[in-house]
């Protein structure tokens, strides 16, 4: 259980914040952006759920969730040491993973094929999750970058990708199942 009895410690007055392991590192370090973006991106989700009922919102509710595991994860360096942990670190798995892939089938289901590039927009809902979309391949653009000097596991890599997909295939969900998407036209203000 996570105790958080004091907000500010002054202990990152310097530049540092600690990881979950206990190591101090820059706040501008590759692993603290990575983690740092998938906060940025569950705060834009929380703005998108207040738009969202139903499926939708109880299925954002879940994924806001794992995005907390998703930091957790990424905030643990060394897995290859996770078993000389204290604790077992959390780490995304790969059913987390197939649950997203699960979902976006059958969202993707309900709608027509596309036949055109769609333009962010259309009901608040899809706007936002366009927004979350865009910060989820930043989180995932982050995290490999990191995976590229540290280890990194794969599966939360995964998840970020397969996340932008579900916002996409959600948008045009809450776009009225595809009919209200904002279509690009190519060259069209020439």
């Amino acid at each position: 259980m996570v105790v958080l009895s004091k907000i500010y410690t002054r202990t990152g007055d310097a530049g540092e914040t600690a990881l979950g392991n206990g190591t101090r590192v820059a706040k501008h370090s590759p692993r603290v952006s990575a983690y740092g973006t998938v906060d940025e991106l569950n705060a834009a989700l929380g703005v998108a759920r207040l738009h969202a009922e139903g499926d939708l919102a109880e299925q954002i509710a879940r994924i806001q969730n794992d995005l907390f595991d998703v930091g957790a994860d990424l905030c643990r360096p060394d897995m290859e040491r996770d078993g000389e942990a204290e604790y077992t670190p959390l780490r995304i798995v790969d059913a987390q993973v197939a649950r997203l892939e699960s979902e976006i089938d059958a969202m993707n289901a309900r709608l027509e094929p596309l036949r055109s590039f769609i333009l962010p927009g259309g009901t608040a809902l899809a706007a936002h999750l366009h927004v979350a979309r865009t910060v989820a391949r930043r989180a995932e653009r982050e995290t490999i970058e990191l995976a590229a000097v540290e280890s990194v596991n794969p599966a939360a890599v995964k998840y970020l990708n397969r996340l932008s997909d579900w916002f996409f295939v959600a948008a045009r969900v809450a776009n009225d199942e595809g009919r209200a998407d904002v279509l690009w036209q190519p060259g069209a203000n020439r």
